[in-house]
């Protein structure tokens, strides 16, 4: 049973104070929990050493995908292929991703159920909400496993430096840029963004945002804010399967900018190979005796409970999961029924008495930095609950 320990919410307005209207999910109820996961040092640990050990095992499986020209099977559109191959080639950084991860607790193991390297979300949650829970209940802040901001901050200097000492940012600075971007009306997007732009304000880059419909793009050239003036760098938070499958041709002056031009991607077109799905598979070929890898497939596993999944899909949508004998038990629909599946052995997630499961959620950013809870159903989908922490 997860330990958890119930506090004051954050009410409405303070919520919108610092930035977050998200706050109310479609029927009514608050998105953030009024619980709090009470999580031991060793267990924080554990889910540390695992993010860190995955990264890794996942960097390596990007190099034999890539090796290998195994696109078709993780669902990567081709238009694509050039510029992942070309930011992989020359090391371009990738700033954050979230693991989500079942076990922990409860003495259950720890198991990858994927990675969300390209456009992860819950990183305000995590970041700020979780803290400020904490703190508006007279607890001692400190004690969460949560240095996101400022691992956040340093990644942010090594897009300039890599892996030099961080020293080195000030002797190298010479007024590079960064341009965020969003696409309009959707807040929770926008303040993500904006938030990652005031950490990389904080660690010394001259910064701007601009809505994606507000973007210039030059061939072979650049990217441009409003104002005409170019970005060393563009972080946008759109996912780079959409732009590949719907933007065609702002695909092919991309490319051109990549591999001529004067601005550099945020995060950079590889997360893709990350994000997808498809990666289950090669992770589990390449580590079948991890202790935190699932069997993963692109067929139907045989004779296990099993969770069948779309290469590209998001929060939960059309997933199933199915018995041994291959019926389902559960399943939802959603946007990405055109993607091919992957099927994962099925985890248990820690519970409540209340019969919710909780998946945690690990950042990484050169290293695993902070932990946060999602809390939901059998499937956890867009009507899922963040739910902070407090060490032991």
């Amino acid at each position: 049973m997860v330990d958890l320990i119930e506090v004051e919410p954050l009410n409405t307005k303070v919520l919108e104070d610092i930035g977050m209207s998200w706050h109310t999910d479609a029927d009514g109820s608050a998105y953030v929990s009024n619980a709090l996961v009470r999580v031991s040092d060793a267990e924080a640990e554990a889910y540390a050493e695992a993010a860190n050990a995955l990264y890794d095992m996942v960097v390596e499986a990007t190099q034999a995908v890539i090796d290998e020209q195994r696109y078709i099977e993780l669902g990567i559109p081709s238009n694509l292929v050039p510029m992942i191959e070309d930011s992989w080639d020359r090391d371009d950084w990738h700033i954050y991703g979230r693991f989500d991860l079942a076990g922990g607790l409860d003495g259950l193991p720890i198991k990858l159920i994927e990675f969300n390297a390209d456009t992860p979300t819950s990183l305000f949650e995590t970041a700020i909400v979780q803290w400020a829970l904490l703190k508006a209940n007279g607890m001692d802040e400190s004690r969460q496993f949560n240095n996101l901001y400022e691992m956040l901050r340093q990644n942010f200097k090594r897009l300039l430096i890599g892996e030099a000492s961080l020293d080195a940012f000030e002797r190298r600075y010479d007024g590079e840029a960064i341009l965020f971007s969003s696409a309009p009306e959707l807040p929770e997007d926008e303040r993500t963004v904006r938030f990652l732009q005031e950490i990389a304000s904080a660690a010394g880059y001259y910064t701007d945002f601009s809505y994606l419909g507000e973007v210039g793009f030059r061939d072979r050239d650049g990217v441009y804010n409003s104002d005409e003036q170019r970005a060393d760098y563009w972080f946008k938070l759109y996912p780079w399967e959409d732009i590949a499958a719907d933007e065609l041709e702002l695909m092919r002056i991309l490319e051109g900018i990549q591999l001529h031009g004067h601005t550099r991607f945020i995060n950079p077109a590889y997360t893709l190979l990350f994000q997808s799905k498809g990666m289950l598979k090669v992770l589990y070929e390449l580590y079948p005796d991890s202790p935190y890898l699932l069997p993963a497939s692109d067929e139907p596993l045989q004779g296990v409970k099993q969770v069948a999944k779309k290469l590209f899909g998001r929060e939960g949508a059309n997933t199933q999961i199915l018995d041994a004998d291959g019926r389902i038990l559960a399943e939802t629909d959603g946007p990405y029924a055109h993607h091919k599946s992957v099927y994962q052995g099925w985890a248990e997630f820690p519970g409540d008495s209340a019969g919710q499961r909780y998946q945690a959620g690990v950042f990484f950013a050169w290293e695993a930095c902070a932990l946060g809870f999602r809390r939901g159903g059998e499937i956890l989908d867009d009507m899922s609950k963040f739910v902070g922490h407090v060490m032991r």
